[in-house]
């Protein structure tokens, strides 16, 4: 593990931006980023326009180490470049930024109020191909719809069991059991995960060190234990699908944790742009998140 890049993400201000939308949410993102299904054709050249506009994000002279900890990459897109050098590297020597690797296949069905990760038989070889380039953590989620005790147990066991096995590749896992923020139980199911999830980390050794990615929650401060906890990184919150204004407000509000956001990151950001208007839509969108993320 490198050592700086750790103690960048356990104390530095900042926030971890998202860039590993993948399979079925790539239309959605780059439509978002006003360019339609009928400008590519097929998932070669969808994946193509992808790569573009995250190139188009990590390379502004807006996005940098002063204000973002690290970012989140789709495999296809650690296994590309970025002005020439892989992109892992080229975040960390250039950019200052720490990289970290989108791990699961997607989720399964839902059974018992929550849906697991699919299976990921391959993980080793992917571990040490994101060792190889340079990857200092890794992402997997799993998704909470209600508050089913059996269910959130499930979610748990599953995160922590496959984090034991990214621990063992000497990478830090970002474990991310996701509440649905349109659950009809969001807060009751946010009290039975909170509880399972000190369980886990009171579990863990000394030595095994994790991050969580998490709803924002009901109640401010929600997850302080886990914030404070001796195992713990950092904390890190997803958008979830609220707006950035109410990501960012509902933030603020939780005093320890710090964003990790996707399509808030990206929000109004377009191909269209001119490059210093993109520019400065995405400073003001890093410095409202960096800001919230400071509390």
């Amino acid at each position: 593990m490198n050592q700086e890049q750790f103690e960048k993400v356990r104390t530095a201000d900042g926030f971890i931006a998202a860039l590993d939308q993948s399979g079925g949410s790539t239309p959605k993102a780059l439509r978002l980023y006003g360019i339609g299904e009928g400008e590519y054709s097929g998932d070669a050249e969808m994946f193509d326009k992808v790569h573009e506009m995250r190139c188009r994000i990590m390379t502004s002279r807006s996005f940098g180490g002063d204000r973002i900890l690290g970012a989140i990459l789709f495999e296809m897109t650690m296994d590309r470049a970025v002005e020439g050098k892989p992109t892992a590297q080229y975040l960390w020597e250039e950019k200052n930024v720490v990289p970290f690797l989108k791990t699961d296949k997607g989720l399964a069905e839902e059974k018992d109020g929550v849906q697991l990760m699919k299976p990921f038989p391959d993980l080793d070889a992917l571990l040490d191909r994101g060792v190889e380039k340079g990857i200092f953590g890794t992402k997997m989620r799993s998704v909470v719809k209600l508050a089913n005790e059996a269910g959130i147990q499930a979610i748990v066991d599953q995160q922590f069991e496959v984090g034991k096995q990214i621990l063992a590749k000497g990478l830090v896992p970002i474990l991310e059991p996701e509440v649905d923020i349109n659950s009809s139980e969001k807060a009751a199911a946010e009290e039975l995960l909170k509880a399972k999830l000190l369980d886990g980390l009171n579990a863990l050794s000394a030595n095994q060190k994790v991050m969580f990615k998490l709803t924002l929650p009901e109640k401010a401060d929600f997850y302080k234990e886990c914030i404070d906890h001796p195992n713990m990184v950092r904390v890190v919150a997803l958008s979830g699908g609220y707006s950035r204004e109410e990501a960012n407000s509902r933030l603020s509000k939780n005093h320890g944790m710090v964003a990790s956001f996707s399509r808030a990151l990206t929000e109004g950001l377009t191909a269209q742009q001119s490059q210093a208007e993109f520019d400065k839509m995405l400073d003001q969108s890093i410095q409202s998140i960096f800001d919230a993320s400071r509390t």
